[in-house]
């Protein structure tokens, strides 16, 4: 039966522990208003993608495995992610840290000393005399430290930790699909730059054929020398232009080379004239973009986090209460240590609560609720650009179909034309300036025509980041949790 001079303290104790509440607000996801679809043109249409799914590789659609080799090579090897990962880390131990917080946290100490007391100390007693005396002291002592969560601080903390760490998973999330479509971007541009690079080639030895040919027909005294200059002149033009797209090459390759964390002198990649075609993207509906992005969920978790500091921070109104139980045993001599009059213990409530702080706690309180206001912003900023990047990319994939078509008809057109310019030329009724202006014109609508193959497949890249990644993960054929090959034909390609 517990003694009567201790019920009241045990009461007040036990009322203390059960009693606290966090205080601050609670949080709730802000609304954000979402259309309830896309803009779309033929040929698109809305599919029904599968959110359960893992987002990822999403690279294997595009079906070629010099990218996919990057892509892991990436994973693997990237300064960036391996920074993401040990702020992951760091995050995940702070919130076990502060968890940590919920609980007593418990120690032991010991001491063993001999000591010699002063004969001069101050008398308690004038009628004791104080004498010198050499003694022994041995003690051991366990010792316990908990906070009563009065007002919610430790709950708020760790709440706002739980949510920076979750924040910390979707930075990592996010830079892994940032990470994936910078490879994948700086790949295309460089297989875009070869296949320009073939056109620029096999136009240099067309027009180095027709050089012969003019020059022969000079020789003959069958034109003058202002042909074999128009045509030497256009040559030395489309030569410049190797060594620019050369350079450009080189820059690709060697971002290549950092995105994938290998030195760039030792990384090189082969010419690779292969047609990638953009695969098809499924769209779905604007509002699972809230729930796919990772810097969306990033956002969102900052939000959280930041509330949290609100209550933290209003919890500093509230008294701070700390129990610190101790038992232990001392004794002069260590034959007598674990005696029964060699116990000690102590039981101790403090409590502090700040009468006056001249305004410091209310300022700390209306920064917290800026921060959280700022976090509130800044998700809506990154819906709406979520927003604008998805419809940019629906808008780009159509236009950029569209021109590729006209693109193919018009190299059709200018070989014929440069055909019709060389028999007539040949045949003495036009002069060789036609032939330089199909030639010119021929090797325009080439080089575009291979702009616009590698501008459908940076968007079609550009529209998977802004989508938020894959459907199906590793099953991007098809299979169980992923749509079917017909339901997928969300973006056509022609």
């Amino acid at each position: 039966m517990t003694p009567p001079r201790l019920a009241a303290p045990l009461a007040l104790l036990a009322a203390m522990l059960v009693a606290g509440c966090a205080v601050g607000p609670d949080y709730k996801t802000p609304d954000t208003p979402l259309p309830v679809s896309w803009k779309l043109e033929e040929p698109w249409r809305v599919s029904a993608p599968n959110d359960a799914a893992d987002k990822g590789p999403w690279w294997r659609r595009f079906g070629d495995p010099q990218l996919d080799a990057l892509q892991q090579q990436a994973l693997a090897g990237s300064p960036t992610l391996a920074i993401a990962n040990a702020r992951l880390a760091q995050a995940r131990a702070t919130l076990a840290a502060n968890a940590a917080g919920q609980y007593p946290q418990v120690g032991l100490g010991t001491r063993a000393s001999r000591l010699r007391i002063s004969a001069n100390r101050p008398l308690t007693n004038y009628a004791t005399p104080n004498s010198t005396t050499v003694q022994n002291d041995f003690a051991l002592s366990l010792n316990a430290s908990y906070e009563v969560d009065l007002a919610g601080r430790v709950q708020r903390t760790v709440e706002g930790a739980k949510a920076s760490a979750e924040q910390s998973a979707a930075d990592l999330q996010n830079t892994r699909l940032l990470l994936s479509a910078d490879v994948a971007s700086s790949y295309f541009n460089l297989r875009s730059t070869d296949i320009e690079l073939d056109v620029v080639t096999r136009s240099i030895a067309l027009q180095r054929r027709a050089l012969e040919l003019v020059t022969a027909r000079h020789d003959l005294g069958a034109v003058s020398g202002l042909d074999v200059a128009q045509q030497q002149s256009l040559l030395e033009t489309t030569l410049t232009q190797v060594d620019v797209l050369r350079k450009q090459r080189s820059q690709y390759e060697h971002a290549l080379a950092t995105l994938t964390g290998t030195p760039a002198p030792s990384f090189s990649l082969p010419v690779d004239l292969r047609e990638i075609r953009p695969p098809a993207v499924p769209l779905g509906v604007p509002s699972e973009i809230l729930q796919r992005r990772p810097d969306v969920a990033s956002a969102e978790r900052a939000m959280a986090a930041a509330n949290a500091q609100i209550g933290v921070a209003t919890a500093a109104f509230y008294p701070s209460i700390f129990i610190s139980p101790t038992v232990g045993v001392d004794s002069r001599t260590i034959e007598t240590l674990f005696n029964g009059p060699s116990l000690l213990w102590s039981v101790g409530v403090s409590a502090t609560q700040v009468l006056f702080d001249g305004g410091r706690i209310r300022a700390n309180v209306d920064f917290a609720k800026a921060g959280y206001d700022v976090t509130v912003g800044n998700y809506r900023r990154t819906v709406l650009t979520a927003m604008q990047e998805v419809e940019d990319g629906i808008t780009g994939l159509s236009a950029l179909d569209s021109a590729t078509a006209q693109a193919q008809a018009a190299v059709t057109a200018a070989r014929r034309v440069l055909d019709m310019a060389t028999s007539r030329y040949e045949g003495g009724a036009s002069t060789y300036l036609d032939v330089i202006t199909a030639q010119q014109s021929l090797l325009t609508v080439e080089r575009q025509a291979a702009q616009l193959r590698g501008q459908r497949l940076l968007t079609a890249v550009f529209l998977v980041k802004a989508l938020g990644g894959d459907w199906c993960g590793d099953d991007a054929a098809g299979g169980a949790g992923c749509p079917t090959a017909a339901a997928r034909q969300v973006v056509g390609t022609r």
